[in-house]
C-alpha cells in the first residue's frame, strides 16, 4: 500500500494519503483540510538512502501530475 503526496486544488494544501488499492482514482481522494474531493497526485522523487540509514521523511515533490 503506497503512500502518495496530493495537492488540493480547492484549498491549495499538500497532504499525504495511504492508498489501499490501485483501483482508487485521484478524484476519490478527499482532502483532510477542506474535506473536498478535488485533489491531484503530485510527482515525487523516491526517497533514497546511500548509507543504509533512513532519514526523516522529506518530500521531494513538484507540481501535481497533469499540470504543465
Amino acid at each position: 500500500m503506497p503512500m502518495y503526496d496530493y495537492y488540493c486544488q480547492r484549498c491549495n494544501e499538500k497532504f499525504e494519503e495511504l492508498v489501499f488499492s490501485h483501483l482508487v482514482s485521484d478524484a476519490e481522494i478527499k482532502c483532510p483540510h477542506c474535506k473536498r474531493m478535488n485533489s491531484k497526485r503530485m510527482v515525487c522523487a523516491p526517497a533514497v538512502s546511500t548509507n543504509g540509514k533512513a532519514k526523516g521523511s522529506q518530500s521531494l515533490c513538484g507540481r501535481p501530475s497533469g499540470f504543465s
